[in-house]
């Protein structure tokens, strides 16, 4: 629905939004439910999504993004045959399924805790709000920024990993509160980051595929890490569960700090560092930004680098 160069701002203000709704939501869901019964919340909570009905059917559906390369065939496989061939894309549906996994399981670790604390569903839901703070802040900050960088997932994965484990430590209700702040921050900036950093390289022929990929990854980890924190909190505490997710997190942060080592964009002045190996059928433009976030930072360049004019994409290649 946006251009490709406002795409993680779009995807960031929808995460805002979301997350808004978030913190919002459980106090005016209370509220409801004293003055009117559980039941006709049930009801209202329906009768919101008549909006989301209305708002589908007004999308003027001329007016969206074509696909700059036509259609692909192949499928379902052809979005696992592109994500194949594009190691940062591998790195970061690794990283996003164990954070998913093993990091996200929010119900499981805040309703534990709420009970290790002694706190009832008066507990529990402020933990989830004040959670939710956390990630308005994180996705605020993330449509401040031109692009989504790897980088910033790497990092955001070292930063949620650092937070869960500080927040298994904190020994009073309101110190956990307020590491889950942190918490929350990390987490919705790494989300928020890999689906824009997604989107805005991918070639727009398979778009929608390695998106299915990627939100299937997100989807599909929870049944794997939540029964094995489930696990963990009866087996030992929850604290453990919480301090399993964050250092899961930082095995992905390692991960990510390898796969930047491997391909080349810490090293300087050498003439590896500037070699661009890509997707032919990326766009342009695409290409010329994943050359800047190689080149950003660096000290000398020892080989001049050439980038194709957009004339000479016509049928040949770069």
């Amino acid at each position: 629905m946006v251009s490709r160069d406002d795409t993680p701002n779009a995807v960031a203000l929808n995460s805002a939004s979301f997350n808004l709704a978030r913190l919002a939501g459980p106090a005016v869901g209370g509220i409801l439910i004293v003055l009117v019964g559980t039941g006709w919340v049930f009801i209202f909570n329906a009768a919101t999504f008549l909006a989301m009905l209305v708002a589908l059917l007004m999308i003027r559906r001329n007016e969206l993004m074509p696909s700059a390369r036509g259609n692909r065939r192949g499928g379902f496989a052809e979005g696992f045959r592109y994500v194949a061939k594009r190691g940062d894309l591998i790195t970061i549906f690794v990283i996003v399924f164990l954070i998913g996994a093993f990091g996200m399981n929010f119900p499981i670790y805040a309703s534990t805790m709420a009970l290790e604390f002694g706190r009832d569903a008066d507990g529990y839901g402020l933990l989830s709000s004040v959670l939710a703070i956390g990630s308005l802040a994180g996705a605020l900050l993330a449509a401040r920024r031109a692009r989504a960088r790897m980088r910033v997932v790497i990092l955001a994965a070292g930063g949620f990993g650092v937070a869960a484990i500080v927040a298994s430590l904190m020994p009073t209700y309101w110190t956990f509160a307020a590491a889950l702040v942190f918490t929350g921050f990390s987490v919705v900036t790494l989300l928020t980051t890999a689906n824009g950093y997604v989107q805005t390289t991918t070639d727009g022929a398979v778009r929608g595929r390695v998106l299915a990929l990627y939100m299937a990854v997100i989807m599909g980890s929870t049944p794997v890490g939540a029964p094995i924190a489930g696990w963990i909190v009866d087996a030992i505490n929850p604290r453990a569960a919480l301090l399993f997710g964050g250092v899961m997190a930082l095995v992905a942060f390692l991960i990510g700090v390898i796969w930047t080592a491997r391909s080349g964009r810490v090293r300087r002045s050498e003439v590896a560092r500037f070699r661009l190996t890509v997707d032919e059928t990326l766009p342009i433009s695409v290409i010329r930004d994943l050359e800047a976030d190689r080149l950003e930072d660096v000290t000398a360049i020892t080989t001049p680098l050439r980038l194709p004019k957009d004339s000479d994409r016509g049928g040949g290649t770069s």
